[in-house]
């Protein structure tokens, strides 16, 4: 993708918006990204930042409970939020003559959510994170097991050391004072990157935006979160499950660089050469030849405050000769590196996902907030096939022998009996 003109712009109050003009199709995508996810969460209120990604769509000081779905439903809209360690963002994508009322939702429930903010909702959202909580991950196959990982990577207090789901124990603590203090931290206009792509007009955009953001007051200025360094594993910690799943898997984890540098792209290459899909070197050994596993996958978790990880699934009857052929191929790995036609097909996928995730406005909208929240610089989004096919297969091998090396990750065997 070209790199395409940006409009930047920071309100009084220190919202920043970056809007972008794509006439293709008469849309308009917002998005707009909080600095909040589980790492800022303390002891005792894991989940507060899933929570609230709920709590958000229940109204605020001028849109009644329920409100706020109906009028963009109403408005051909296509909406949601996610949240993950780093950050909580909300989307919609509208037919641009909606735009406006995208806008005037968003604000007025950055100004005024704890207008609406009831105990009865609370407790109805509440119940509804546990019910995805169970759904999800208690009562899925190895639904558990990222979370089960990241306790098992990071020591206790740690800021990755928990999901964001959070925990029953912890979500049933909540009060109605823990979500307003935590509203106030964090949902600020100063913790905020608001993102407009589509058929626009930037300077009418930008002025609407003033218009309804601008009086929107500051607020305090966010606590420093907690360091997330940890640097790569060394040795081998391991959880055994006696759990009724489908089949015996074993799951991998490993910690690799923070985004942000050149060496996370070299990682994530060398963990697509290894088990990126049915071409990898994992897939190649377990699956294809030595048949002990029926699927193999690997993939990363890119984080910018903290280190960032590697996950290798594998389902088979054998996980014992899994871990062994693990370290065997980490091994190879490190002490070959990839060759010309490895690196050059995992550059291609790096630049395939790339245009994946920017080719409609909603994409370019999110990655647009992402890298000015995270990067400061949200131009950063179109350099990013160039960032892969810079990396070499020396630096690729490098990484891997730092952060990939055998015998250094945490791990869990399922053994339990098939269902």
């Amino acid at each position: 993708m070209a790199e395409q003109p940006l409009h930047e712009h920071t309100l009084g109050n220190g919202m920043r918006v970056v809007v972008c003009e794509d006439h293709v199709v008469p849309l308009a995508a917002v998005n707009l990204w909080y600095g909040v996810g589980s790492r800022h969460e303390r002891a005792g209120r894991t989940g507060l930042a899933h929570l609230f990604e709920h709590l958000m769509f229940q109204g605020s000081a001028n849109v009644a409970e329920g409100e706020h779905a109906a009028l963009l439903e109403s408005a051909g809209a296509a909406f949601n939020a996610s949240t993950s360690f780093e950050r909580t963002n909300y989307y919609e994508t509208v037919p641009v003559s909606h735009l406006e009322l995208a806008l005037w939702l968003e604000a007025d429930r950055m100004g005024t959510l704890p207008a609406a903010l009831t105990q009865a909702n609370l407790d109805n959202q509440r119940d509804v994170v546990k019910n995805e909580r169970r759904q999800r991950y208690d009562n899925q196959p190895y639904g558990t097991a990222f979370e089960r990982l990241c306790a098992l990577t990071f020591p206790q207090g740690h800021p990755f050391a928990h999901t964001p789901i959070g925990s029953m124990d912890d979500l049933d603590a909540t009060t109605l004072e823990d979500c307003t203090d935590f509203f106030a931290t964090w949902y600020a206009p100063g913790n905020a990157v608001l993102s407009v792509v589509g058929d626009v007009d930037p300077e009418k955009t930008l002025q609407a935006v003033e218009r309804y953001f601008g009086g929107i007051p500051a607020g305090p200025e966010q606590p420093r979160a907690r360091a997330g360094d940890l640097g790569p594993l060394s040795g081998v910690r391991e959880e055994t499950l006696d759990e009724e799943v489908p089949s015996p898997a074993y799951f991998a984890m490993f910690t690799l660089p923070t985004d942000g540098g050149d060496d996370i792209e070299a990682a994530e290459l060398a963990v697509e050469i290894l088990g990126g899909g049915s071409g990898s070197r994992l897939y190649d050994r377990m699956v294809r030849r030595d048949q002990i596993a029926t699927e193999v996958w690997a993939g990363v978790t890119r984080l910018a405050t903290g280190q960032s990880l590697a996950i290798v699934d594998a389902i088979g009857p054998e996980p014992d000769k899994i871990s062994a052929v693990l370290d065997e191929e980490l091994e190879r790995f490190a002490a070959t590196g990839p060759d010309a036609d490895e690196t050059a097909r995992a550059t291609a996928q790096a630049e395939r996902g790339f245009l994946e995730q920017t080719e409609t406005v909603t994409g370019l909208a999110n990655a647009l907030s992402q890298n000015a929240t995270q990067f400061d610089d949200p131009r950063r989004v179109f350099t990013a096939p160039g960032r892969a096919a810079a990396v070499t297969g020396d630096a690729i091998q490098q990484m891997a022998s730092r952060w990939l090396a055998p015998g250094a990750r945490t791990a869990l065997t399922y053994g339990g009996t098939p269902s």
